[in-house]
């Protein structure tokens, strides 16, 4: 099979200056500027945020399209991520050729544009992942996966500013919305609850875990839940999923054929002076320290791989009680993209606690890869 090169689909102009831009800087936004600039979504505010994208996007995309094209091992070449980077060449096209935008038309034209821009993207991370199998699965098994340090820090890099890029589109679209929900600014919950997104996140995680088992370990939260801060309800409740998800099936799974009772899992929502922190603490046996350093990794998972060649990407919203091994290090970077972070400790032979840290300060710049 001849190795196709970007060049081949798109014109040597088109990638000269997708090479062009990918060198121009980007511009980082902070949850706070968010806040201001949205909560009076005039026309004129609307226009500017337009034409900040205008100019921001081009340049991220523009970034990633070209790692996209140097990754090492050969996982440029792969099928999967072949089709990944046309979407972001496809999708810097189509940025660069909408014309300055100078009115609320404008403005408008452009806004269903970048939403079919984050549509186009929407399975970049199941993608990605199958394209890591295709690789592994042409690789010498004797090569540790915690070796693959370049492939670890572009997927860091590549998923972080994904979510930058998704938060951005996400945002201005959000901001059109003729009803918005009260005290919402776009994607942003100026009042949001963070023990009512974390009883949500646990029951959407119950829920799969009984479809999956036929029963499921109990959840406790404790918190006030009129506690509030500013936050993204989204971001918060993937994080809280991810988590929750782990520790039914680690006590699921540790206590199926046992006649002991069965213990709950607990959650516990503290909020400091900087951090909310939410910690979710399961005894369904820990992890091993040697495998710690690897809940991390992206070429890793416990489960059975849900990705095989034929699974059919359309369907998305197939969510599997475990898989692909990404949802710890991008719940990671979703924490660490308002300036918080996720910690897991682990005691073998007893159980996990996993520490989310979410930064009270809106004022943290978003980490541009």
């Amino acid at each position: 099979m001849a190795v196709k090169k970007a060049v081949e689909s798109f014109s040597k102009s088109l990638i000269d200056e997708v090479h062009k831009w990918g060198s121009m800087k980007q511009n980082g936004v902070t949850l706070r500027y968010m806040m201001d600039f949205g909560s009076k979504p005039t026309d004129r505010n609307l226009l500017i945020s337009a034409q900040f994208l205008h100019k921001e996007l081009p340049i991220r995309i523009a970034r990633r399209a070209i790692e996209l094209e140097k990754l090492p091992y050969g996982l440029s070449q792969k099928p999967a991520v072949l089709k990944v980077r046309d979407w972001y060449v496809d999708s810097f096209r189509d940025l660069r050729s909408f014309p300055c935008i100078k009115d609320n038309n404008d403005e408008l034209d452009f806004t269903q544009m970048i939403k079919m821009i984050k549509v186009r993207h929407n399975n970049v991370v199941p993608m990605m992942a199958m394209g890591v199998q295709q690789l592994k699965k042409g690789m010498d098994p004797k090569i540790v996966y915690e070796d693959l340090v370049e492939i670890h820090q572009f997927l860091d890099r590549f998923y972080m500013s994904r979510i930058g890029i998704r938060m951005l589109i996400g945002q201005h679209v959000a901001l059109h919305d003729p009803n918005p929900q009260p005290d919402c600014i776009g994607y942003i919950h100026t009042k949001m609850s963070p023990v009512e997104v974390a009883r949500n996140a646990s029951e959407d995680a119950r829920a799969i875990c009984m479809r999956r088992y036929g029963s499921a370990p109990e959840i406790d939260i404790y918190g006030d839940p009129n506690f509030t801060f500013p936050y993204v309800p989204s971001h918060l409740h993937l994080m809280v999923f991810e988590l929750v998800k782990n520790s039914l099936r680690a006590v699921q799974e540790r206590y199926m054929d046992s006649d002991n009772v069965v213990p709950p899992i607990r959650i516990i929502v503290a909020d400091g002076i900087e951090d909310v922190t939410i910690k979710v603490s399961d005894e369904g046996g820990g992890i091993p320290r040697s495998g710690l350093s690897k809940i991390f990794t992206y070429l890793y998972s416990t489960a059975e791989n849900p990705l095989d060649e034929h699974t059919d990407l359309g369907t998305s919203d197939n969510v599997t009680m475990a898989g692909y091994g990404y949802g710890l290090p991008i719940s990671r970077l979703y924490a660490r993209y308002f300036g918080g972070d996720l910690q897991i400790i682990s005691m073998e032979g007893y159980g996990t606690d996993a520490y989310l840290h979410l930064s009270r300060l809106a004022d943290s710049q978003e980490p541009l890869p």
